[in-house]
């Protein structure tokens, strides 16, 4: 299911004010979720220094399970975060052969006064909670891919600047591809998540 908003298809170059701004939106959630958040992590394009990326921080909060929702939702919304109904899981990739519910999230826009933000709520241990951790650590670790990677968006975004559906159709299996090699580089190295973020 494609992601909510985006303010437009505007991929801009790095910005090094993306980590604290991060880490500013992360003090804040873990203030207030406490230990219902097992890790904060600042995921997506906005993560990997050096990378272009549309001007929105995406955020992840890994939860042990979604049996606590009602009060993820109500301590969320006090922050000013509404809850996008309507969104319920990730992009599956091809030939997935797990159940669905692998891939199961809960997602907010951010408060009106705060910076341009995507949250993903996910489950510990799924697939989809491991994924963007993972890709990101392995941009941060190949530049080339990284760099390729951005070119893409980039292309993407200019051809078709109006059209968020086109961006993703592509994007999505594009993501796909660079996971593939993600898994052989994490099993090569042993790769485990670092800390949380926040």
């Amino acid at each position: 299911m494609r992601f909510f908003e985006v303010l437009m298809l505007n991929i801009i170059s790095y910005n090094t004010a993306w980590p604290q701004e991060f880490a500013t939106i992360a003090q804040q959630l873990r203030a207030a979720l406490g230990n219902l958040a097992l890790r904060i992590d600042h995921i997506g394009s906005t993560s990997v220094p050096g990378l272009a990326a549309k001007d929105i921080i995406d955020v992840q909060v890994t939860v042990q399970d979604f049996t606590h929702t009602a009060q993820l939702i109500d301590i969320l919304s006090s922050l000013g975060y509404t809850w996008i109904e309507r969104i319920t899981g990730d992009h599956v990739p091809p030939n997935y052969q797990g159940a669905e519910t692998d891939w199961q999230k809960i997602v907010f826009r951010h408060p009106t006064t705060q910076r341009p933000t995507n949250l993903h709520v996910r489950a510990q241990g799924r697939p989809n909670q491991r994924y963007p951790i993972l890709f990101r650590d392995y941009l941060r670790a190949h530049p080339v891919a990284s760099a390729a990677y951005a070119q893409i968006k980039q292309a993407l975004s200019q051809r078709h600047p109006d059209d968020v559906d086109f961006y993703y159709d592509i994007k999505d299996p594009l993501c796909d591809i660079v996971i593939e090699a993600a898994y052989d580089w994490a099993h090569t190295t042993n790769w485990q998540p670092g800390p949380s973020d926040g």
